[in-house]
């Protein structure tokens, strides 16, 4: 009972927080490492939007879960990889990774298949680091065109994971600017440590996970 209040009382104050800063900035509750038993609570007090970055987790955590909570939303956040893209869909409502083009044919024709259109974010390697997969601001232009022309994506905006440097505020501020720029309505971007700096930058999906609960093993 504790555990519930505590995982529910985090949630209040970031969505609280969030609020106090004129956003409606949707929280993803990032629940990797977490396990189904401090996932419900949160779903009970009628949170629907939760992060994992691992397919296999996810599989054995989520169906069972949406089956019985038909307007939870899942968020894909780690590394797709092409084999996995099977797996994903439909499982995913949103994919917050999409960072090359075999990725993006692979979805393409996996979601034709099954005729389930996942909204998917562009991953954009906002720091130029090699380190680092994500899309080249240089080549954002023309990868967008091929995803929606060609594809057939349902592309609704962008993402960033920005460098572990001190320049957090440039990073989010050229993200925002693309954003406008490509005329998109949706960012993804802030963590537990920065997500309120991230929504000042009109951040409009915040994916937060030890601030809500606690640290991973």
């Amino acid at each position: 009972m504790f555990m519930e209040h505590s995982l529910i009382n985090n949630l209040n104050l970031i969505k609280n927080e969030v609020e106090l800063n004129n956003s409606d900035a949707e929280i993803i509750a990032v629940s990797k490492t977490f396990s189904v038993s401090k996932i419900k609570p949160l779903i009970n007090h009628g949170h629907l939007h939760f992060g994992e970055n691992k397919i296999q987790e996810a599989l054995e955590k989520w169906p069972e879960m949406k089956k019985e909570n038909k307007n939870v939303k899942l968020h894909f956040v780690g590394k797709l990889q092409t084999n996995k893209v099977k797996y994903a869909l439909p499982l995913f409502d949103y994919i917050h990774s999409l960072d090359n083009l075999k990725l993006a044919e692979k979805i393409s024709a996996f979601q034709k298949k099954i005729s389930f259109y996942p909204k998917i974010f562009i991953q954009i390697n906002i720091g130029n680091e090699n380190q680092k997969s994500g899309i080249d601001i240089n080549d954002l232009g023309d990868f967008l065109k091929i995803c929606r022309s060609t594809l057939d994506l349902n592309i609704i905006g962008l993402m960033c994971i920005p460098p572990n440097d001190d320049n957090t505020e440039k990073y989010f501020a050229l993200m925002k600017k693309l954003k406008n720029d490509f005329n998109f309505t949706d960012l993804s971007m802030g963590m537990s440590a920065d997500y309120l700096l991230a929504i000042n930058y009109e951040s409009t999906f915040i994916r937060v996970g030890s601030k809500i609960f606690g640290a991973r093993s």
